[in-house]
């Protein structure tokens, strides 16, 4: 049993709860404690893991994709712990919002993607190991971040539905609507063939 009943302030309260977990730019306290310089003023300015590794710095990018899903799966974690399963996909589904539009870098924040992954397997462990299969079979065919993601998170309904999960089917269909609108600018190179390969020229 959840600690805390339901009522519209409580939601509000994980709402916001997720939010400022989801806020915190990992990618750029790390850089900095790193010495790895200004991460938004590198490679495409993004916040997350992927741009962390342009640095050259492997293991700030790995803490990086850690953290940033991890933040995710500790606010959908606590709320549900406390307050039950609606308010741990709104938890989640803020704590991606909070990455993606941080208050404190004046709302420019990463595109998601690890969060997206933490808060999904918070919610449904088996579903979201499928989803990190879909984004690692992806990656190893095409070779290219954005595509795997897009794909990734596509597919995540799909996963939801064929594994039961079907009162994540609403947070799915958003989160993946979110990661497209996230990744328009990558989706737009896709479609012009010109959205660089991992290893490959820019």
């Amino acid at each position: 049993m959840p600690l805390i009943e339901h009522s519209a302030l409580v939601l509000a309260l994980w709402a916001l709860i997720g939010y400022l977990f989801g806020s915190v730019p990992f990618g750029v306290l790390i850089s900095r404690v790193m010495n790895l310089g200004d991460l938004r003023a590198i490679g495409s300015g993004n916040i997350g893991a992927t741009n962390v590794l342009r640095t050259g710095n492997k293991t700030a990018a790995l803490l990086t994709l850690l953290l940033d899903g991890g933040k995710a799966a500790v606010a959908v974690l606590l709320a549900r712990a406390m307050a039950g399963e609606d308010a741990a996909q709104l938890a989640g589904l803020m704590a991606f919002l909070g990455h993606c539009f941080p208050i404190w870098l004046r709302f420019k924040g990463g595109k998601g993607v690890a969060t997206f992954i933490g808060l999904i397997l918070a919610l449904n462990w088996a579903v979201g190991l499928a989803v990190c299969a879909t984004w690692l079979l992806a990656f190893a065919i095409w070779r290219i971040s954005s595509l795997a993601a897009v794909a990734a998170a596509s597919a995540s309904t799909v996963w939801m539905a064929a594994l039961g999960a079907h009162q994540l089917l609403l947070l799915g269909i958003a989160l993946t609507v979110l990661v497209f609108f996230t990744h328009r600018a990558n989706i737009d190179r896709l479609r012009a063939g010109t959205e660089p390969k991992f290893g490959g020229k820019k």
